[in-house]
């Protein structure tokens, strides 16, 4: 069985923000393999199930999306070399999209609360470019990921899913 993870934060007021594209990314496969989440307070996430791939939307705040990981990994006896999470990244430009295992998790929070709840960082991940907030705004990184797209960027993050869609063998 596979795990993919999209990270985010469960409250709607933050559905169109930057921090939110793992979960923005994931209900567009999800969507486009016409199939809906069930909530499940066992594990703290949104799950979706297609055959033996596993789509969770952590219901966890960022901060805390290891704990809904690692529940459902064990829940499910998922190997870590089965889990794949998909995650916005600053460091990379606007929807660039960078596949690794291995790696640190660069002051992200939902990505280093996974790897401290599993205990390694060895896990794959699919990073998807957010940009940096424009050097003229003086505006922290911490908001600007909480700040929403805008319509086109939003439909722009919208498109990376679909390839992935496609193509469920990324892992």
């Amino acid at each position: 069985m596979k795990m993919i993870v999209g990270l985010g934060n469960p409250d709607k007021r933050y559905s169109k923000t930057r921090h939110n594209t793992g979960f923005i990314v994931l209900d567009e496969i999800v969507a486009a393999k016409g199939l809906s989440w069930e909530g499940s307070p066992k594990l703290k996430s949104d799950i979706c199930k297609l055959g033996e791939i596993i789509f969770v939307k952590p219901t966890t705040f960022m901060n805390k999306s290891g704990e809904a990981v690692s529940l459902v990994k064990e829940y499910f006896g998922i190997d870590l070399a089965d889990i794949c999470v998909i995650h916005d990244d600053v460091d990379l430009q606007f929807g660039q999209r960078k596949e690794q295992v291995g790696a640190g998790h660069a002051g992200h929070k939902g990505v280093m609360s996974i790897m401290d709840s599993l205990g390694t960082k060895d896990f794959r991940r699919i990073r998807i470019g957010i940009g940096r907030p424009p050097t003229d705004s003086n505006l922290p990184v911490d908001d600007f990921v909480l700040n929403d797209f805008s319509s086109e960027e939003l439909d722009g993050i919208k498109k990376i899913g679909i390839p992935l869609s496609e193509n469920l063998n990324f892992l």
